[in-house]
């Protein structure tokens, strides 16, 4: 029905302007348009954005409420009715000061009238005024944010107050920078201006805020859909982890159990060589070992032989020598398992887009950690390796999973080229390219592999992060592997920083 009124009353209309009164979180857009007798007429269409009690409301010039999207009756709130034929007036949900039109005095005023902290204090006194402003005004004047009101002097709060109504001149004047900041490729703050507290970050800036918030809001959402598609492939790759983990406790303390192997076969080998001295019905004997000269005493069953005593340790040996043998192989495979699904998880973490999620799912299916029960009819999704070029014109490509690890190792790569790995640890395969008419690589080239092998791997959060390369030709696929593992035993290593934010990747 609001559309309708509005499709009635604002069809084929004319925007004037658009305010922001007071710089509170609303947003009004006066709109001319012929009314049914053909009149020019001007009409305001109010944006309010606050959270669960965001409203749009439609008024005539001089505020009267035509309609709106939420209707507030006088049971709803006694404060403020928003109904058809009410006065409008903007929610006054607390006493702070228009920051545009603030003087010194006031701001001064203001600030040492608050409690706690500083940043909190300036954010909490002016409308408009984000907590990611206040701690920029605060870095922009060389003070603590965190420090306490009750320490701040005057002269600070004169300085204070400069920087602060320098940066509202700038707002005033239309001075701005748009500006998108990001962490691990991902956005996490926009601003219509530079922010000191972020520049250690990777930016983006564009000519307009529209473009600012468009591509933020957008990326925003891409990695809000990346998250909830991971966490069912995460439960998947964590469940199964924990499982072969405790497997895998279990049977090192099985392998451990075996340990007592060498000990049985030791007493079977003293009771054939001393049967004769091993009385009939003794509980235990006790003799030389001659392997090392100590005593032992070797409990026996007093209703057998010495000598069946000796098979029943010679039995229990091969017993356990064979659990052993069995237990190494198992041990290897759950290992192999553990890694592999740790391999996985990091790839989930380093998936940029839907994509990436849907050929780890496709990998997790032919690894059967995920029944397919139904036939999927539509075409599997062919995710390329990620492709950088170095500052020196090289090729780089990295694997986004094991199937495109095992594509640029055993199909991009040559044998000649270089291969770039985290050290023990999951992470992606990166091969350098080499040039034709270049044998050799500029250290430069090195150390930027070496950065993109330290981004792509579970170790990118730290700042430094040991890398092993070798010539492509040292690695071998091991027969039966999971996709992806590779063994070498001719290497470099090299420390890199995991920072790629001067690279060029080809899209």
């Amino acid at each position: 029905m609001f559309c309708m009124l509005l499709r009635k009353h604002i069809n084929n209309g004319r925007i004037l302007k658009i305010e922001q009164p007071d710089m509170e979180r609303v947003v009004v857009f006066y709109i001319e348009h012929r009314n049914e007798l053909g009149d020019l007429c001007v009409k305001k269409l109010i944006v309010e954005l606050m959270g669960k009690h965001s409203n749009i409301i439609f008024t005539t010039d001089d505020d009267i409420i035509v309609d709106s999207i939420k209707h507030v009756t006088p049971v709803m709130s006694s404060v403020r009715i928003v109904m058809p034929n009410q006065q409008y007036f903007i929610p006054k949900t607390s006493d702070k000061l228009n920051p545009l039109t603030v003087s010194k005095d006031e701001f001064i005023k203001k600030i040492k009238s608050s409690k706690g902290i500083l940043y909190k204090a300036i954010y909490s006194s002016f409308t408009g005024i984000s907590p990611v402003i206040s701690q920029e005004i605060c870095n922009l004047s060389g003070i603590d944010s965190n420090m306490p009101i009750s320490e701040i002097s005057d002269d600070f709060l004169i300085h204070l107050y400069n920087i602060y109504s320098n940066m509202m001149e700038d707002i005033k004047n239309n001075k701005f920078d748009p500006v998108i900041y990001y962490k691990n490729s991902e956005p996490v703050e926009f601003n219509s201006f530079g922010l000191s507290i972020y520049e250690d970050s990777i930016n983006m800036k564009l000519s307009t805020i529209n473009e600012v918030i468009l591509k933020f809001y957008a990326e925003k959402d891409k990695y809000s859909r990346i998250r909830q598609k991971s966490a069912t492939l995460r439960h998947i790759v964590d469940t199964n982890l924990n499982k072969d983990r405790k497997k895998y406790d279990l049977q090192l303390r099985q392998l451990k159990d075996t340990e007592k192997a060498d000990k049985f076969k030791v007493y079977g080998e003293l009771l054939t060589s001393y049967s004769f001295n091993v009385e009939d019905g003794a509980k235990s004997f006790t003799t030389t070992n001659f392997y090392t000269g100590d005593e032992i005493t070797i409990p026996l069953d007093e209703h057998k032989s010495a000598i069946e005593n000796a098979n029943k340790y010679f039995d229990k040996y091969n017993k356990l020598k064979r659990t052993k043998a069995a237990l190494d192989e198992i041990i290897k495979e759950t290992k192999e398992s553990i890694d592999y699904l740790e391999n996985i998880s990091t790839y989930i973490d380093l998936a940029t887009s839907e994509d990436d999620l849907t050929a780890i799912r496709e990998e997790l299916i032919t690894s059967r950690y995920i029944n397919k029960h139904v036939k999927d009819k539509r075409a599997k999704i062919k995710s390329k390796p990620l492709h950088y070029i170095s500052s020196d014109g090289y090729d780089i490509y990295v694997g986004k999973n094991n199937l495109q690890n095992e594509e640029v190792t055993f199909k991009i790569a040559n044998t000649n080229d270089w291969w770039f790995h985290a050290k023990n640890m999951p992470g992606s395969h990166v091969i350098v390219k080499l040039k034709n008419d270049n044998k050799e690589m500029p250290d430069r080239v090195f150390e930027e592999a070496g950065a993109i092998a330290a981004f792509y791997s579970k170790a990118k959060g730290q700042s430094s992060v040991e890398i092993d390369y070798t010539k492509r030709k040292h690695l071998k696929k091991v027969a039966a592997s999971k996709p992806g593992f590779v063994i070498y035993h001719t290497n470099y290593s090299l420390v890199a920083n995991p920072d790629i934010s001067n690279l060029t990747l080809v899209e």
